[in-house]
């Protein structure tokens, strides 16, 4: 992610962010399997098992596993937000969102001043729209 990128971050935080970016939507195709919804929150129930699993194979440590797959589960749910990996996750996926719904900037910018606190994340939604 960019905006973990910039943010200077530890090589473990880092890492947790690399891997919670590239399967925080996992869960959707068993979500529309299951539940014939991609609804988060059917993503958020079903995405930390197969994530788990893949971290699993991949040797990450646990630590780190059960990190990412508890914003994997909540990564929808800003009020759950409790570090900066998962402040990274929440802005990066509400942007990329913002982009491919194309919301509103009314929109935008009513979660733009209750979500973001990255001064990246602040610097890239706000050249975007």
């Amino acid at each position: 992610s960019l905006i973990a990128y910039n943010e200077n971050l530890s090589d473990q935080i880092q890492g947790i962010v690399s891997y919670t970016a590239l399967l925080h939507d996992i869960g959707i195709k068993e979500a529309e399997r299951k539940y014939n919804s991609s609804d988060y929150v059917y993503q958020h129930r079903e995405g930390p098992p197969v994530a788990e699993k893949i971290l699993n194979k991949t040797g990450v440590d646990k630590e780190i596993t059960d990190r990412c797959c508890f914003i994997i589960g909540n990564h929808h749910s800003y009020n759950m937000i409790d570090n900066v990996d998962f402040q990274i996750i929440a802005e990066s996926d509400f942007i990329v969102n913002a982009f491919e719904k194309n919301l509103k900037k009314e929109d935008i910018k009513d979660i733009y001043g209750k979500l973001f606190k990255t001064d990246s994340g602040k610097n890239i939604i706000t050249s975007m729209f």
